[in-house]
């Protein structure tokens, strides 16, 4: 399992050995015209059952069942709506203008709120098993407050990091995609097992920084805290950082994995949004940690 959408059986159960899933039933005038086939001679019978398997396939309406084309509406449904909320995000973060350079004050409220807001919704799905569709999409609206106010933030820090960002997040997904298309990558056991235990590493790690930065333990001028510190003169972001970026891309293979097994499994077409928000919250996983590389990166410039 990688993210908290995926804790579902239908996505953590494997089909049987010799089954490709739950057959697809016909929809009710497939059923009636395969009934009126039986009735009628071999010749008549043979053309009502071409036209049948011309007919197009039973979708999620007909099945009530998760399907790729779905699961890919309603994912693209979800970001489109984070993206919405995280352009406001934004023009409120810069204290009314959507151009970094005119603003004039940052007010990190819109991202603070969001950060609360979805560690308390992804903590709620994270410990339930049913798919609710209002909190997925409250999630959107939370991750849009804060992916846009923390990333106009960065914007302001260091100019044009944003859409360097977007396009290292696009890259890696675009990859990672095509290599899990293609078959040469797989979410293994062993290597499930390896990432779950360094993402718990990365947690305390990250809450440790956190708790350091609040109460102001570390040196000043430690902008990204533990992460500004150097061994061998590299900082420890920087190698963090790209551990971070590499499991976030496997757990995008795992999310992928969970997909189609849940899809095999004939899922109830409803966990299709719990799928969608999975896959947003690897995608700003990975997008927040390529954001955060590269503005060390411009820091040791």
């Amino acid at each position: 399992m990688a993210s908290p959408g995926f804790n579902n059986p239908y996505f953590t159960q494997e089909t049987p050995r010799g089954q490709q899933g739950y057959a697809t039933p016909l929809d009710p005038n497939q059923a009636a015209q395969a009934r009126q086939a039986a009735q009628v001679p071999h010749v008549a019978q043979q053309a009502q059952m071409e036209g049948m398997y011309a007919a197009p396939s039973a979708g999620t309406p007909q099945t009530g069942r998760m399907t790729y084309e779905d699961t890919i509406v309603k994912t693209a449904v979800l970001f489109g709506v984070m993206l919405v909320v995280a352009v406001v995000s934004w023009f409120v973060t810069l204290g009314g203008t959507l151009s970094p350079t005119m603003a004039t004050t940052i007010n990190m409220a819109p991202a603070i709120i969001g950060a609360i807001g979805t560690l308390v919704i992804s903590l709620i799905i994270a410990f339930s098993r049913k798919a609710a569709t209002g909190l997925v999409i409250a999630y959107a609206v939370v991750e849009g407050l804060f992916v846009g106010g923390i990333s106009a933030f960065f914007e302001v820090m260091w100019p044009a990091v944003v859409m360097q960002a977007a396009l290292g997040t696009i890259a890696v997904i675009g990859v990672t995609l095509a290599l899990f298309s293609s078959g040469k990558i797989r979410a293994s056991a062993k290597m499930t097992k390896i990432v779950l235990i360094g993402m718990v590493g990365y947690l305390v790690f990250s809450l440790l920084n956190v708790g350091l930065m609040l109460f102001g333990v570390l040196p000043e001028g430690a902008a990204f805290g533990l992460r500004s510190m150097t061994i061998a003169g590299i900082p420890i972001g920087l190698i963090i950082g790209i551990f971070a970026v590499f499991m976030g891309a496997y757990m995008l293979v795992m999310d992928f994995d969970a997909i189609q097994r849940g899809v095999r499994n004939g899922a109830p077409a409803k966990l299709a949004w719990q799928a969608a928000y999975g896959i947003l919250a690897t995608v700003v996983f990975i997008y927040i940690e390529i954001l955060r590389l590269l503005a060390i990166l411009r820091g040791n410039d």
